[in-house]
């Protein structure tokens, strides 16, 4: 039987799931994701962990307790989240271990709030990375300006990192470079190099979101041909640029020394126009060497009708150019629409932050309310 995820393992991309929730640990559905459709990593992000702790009770018990003691609620928030990416990790650690600390990583984000603040940044990451206390932990870091530095500190202490919010190439160029500085940095710090790892999260289907409402309000024959081009000619000529910086002098030294290559991922592959296949932001992005992080129907959508042609990267930059040319030609400013879309992105994290905050606020009210009604009664 046709089975277009092992073709897309073997093609070199390693497929993590866009998602984690406490119910996927306790049924058993993220561990099937591991052993049937191959699943090798999990990423998650302020969305993911509010619609996970709001819609599920199996939260409860612990949002309890955690208000019956007192906890204030950003340490709370915090006990809960680490539980499951913990959890995550335990989960993925064969597959950790089975590919020599290139797979079964699982991700968890900096407070979105800290991403102007370079030093609260570093001691958030750090203070993840002791309360998670797993080797296949990613901590996440945005790519806004503060959070370039912060990177290459979080490296050169031996945190591996997960670099988020990436549209723009220039902005990741400025990633790698970051990338490169930190594991420098490890290295004459006397680090194990081949324990420490890094993915950079180049997002691609919102450039499509943004850029299709410009040229539809241009309106033109012209605008309206490349409608749907953009995102994945962007991630490719992003991709071009990661080959040249991982195949250059000063990297060569680096892997000459242990170190693992900072891996592109793919994020925000849920396709957002019903127009587009669904399967588009998957398919168009296959190489050897990246990773993929989808929502589990985006992934549902490629096993079940998928078809993987090989290396769809590598052969198309001349083609991913001459898109990015035309969209300037009709009028799209792109450094606006990353810019736009760098804030977009970061707002809607804190907004998803700031609102599971207020719901367990309350929630923990409620269980302190609790406590202190029996204590009265005593």
């Amino acid at each position: 039987m046709a089975d277009p995820l092992a073709d897309l393992t073997a093609a070199g991309v390693a497929i993590w799931l866009d998602d984690l929730s406490r119910a996927r640990l306790a049924d058993g559905s993220l561990a099937r994701l591991v052993r049937d459709c191959h699943v090798v990593g999990v990423t998650t992000n302020p969305t993911i962990f509010h619609k996970a702790i709001s819609g599920s009770d199996l939260y409860d018990g612990q949002i309890h307790d955690l208000g019956a003691r007192g906890v204030e609620v950003e340490k709370a928030l915090r006990a809960i989240t680490v539980r499951d990416v913990a959890g995550a990790c335990d989960l993925l650690r064969a597959t950790f271990d089975a590919s020599q600390g290139v797979d079964g990583r699982v991700s968890i984000e900096v407070d979105p709030r800290l991403a102007h603040d370079t030093e609260k940044t570093i001691v958030e990451a750090r203070r993840l990375w002791w309360m998670v206390d797993r080797p296949n932990l990613f901590i996440k870091v945005p790519a806004t300006t503060a959070g370039l530095p912060a990177i290459t500190a979080c490296l050169a202490e031996g945190i591996s990192v997960n670099v988020t919010l990436i549209f723009s190439r220039r902005r990741y160029a400025q990633v790698m470079d970051a990338f490169l500085d930190g594991v420098e940095r490890a290295r004459a710090a006397g680090h194990d190099l081949t324990r420490l790892a890094s993915v950079a999260s180049f997002f691609v289907s919102r450039v499509d979101t943004e850029i299709d409402q410009r040229l539809d309000a241009i309106g033109s024959v012209e605008a309206k041909a490349i409608r749907g081009a953009a995102a994945i000619a962007n991630a490719r000529l992003a991709f071009q640029a990661s080959d040249e910086v991982f195949t250059s002098d000063r990297w060569d030294r680096l892997a000459r020394a242990g170190a693992r290559p900072q891996r592109p991922l793919w994020a925000s592959t849920g396709v957002k126009d019903p127009a587009y296949a669904d399967t588009r932001y998957v398919l168009g992005l296959v190489t050897s060497g990246v990773v993929n992080t989808m929502p589990e129907a985006t992934l549902r959508a490629v096993a079940d009708h998928g078809t993987v042609r090989g290396d769809t990267i590598r052969d198309s930059y001349d083609d991913a150019a001459e898109v990015m040319a035309e969209l300037a030609e009709v009028g799209i400013d792109y450094d606006d629409v990353v810019g736009k879309l760098e804030r977009d992105g970061l707002t809607t994290f804190q907004a998803s932050w700031t609102a599971l905050t207020q719901t367990l606020d309350r929630k923990l009210a409620a269980a302190k309310r609790g406590r202190t009604e029996r204590d009265d009664h005593t």
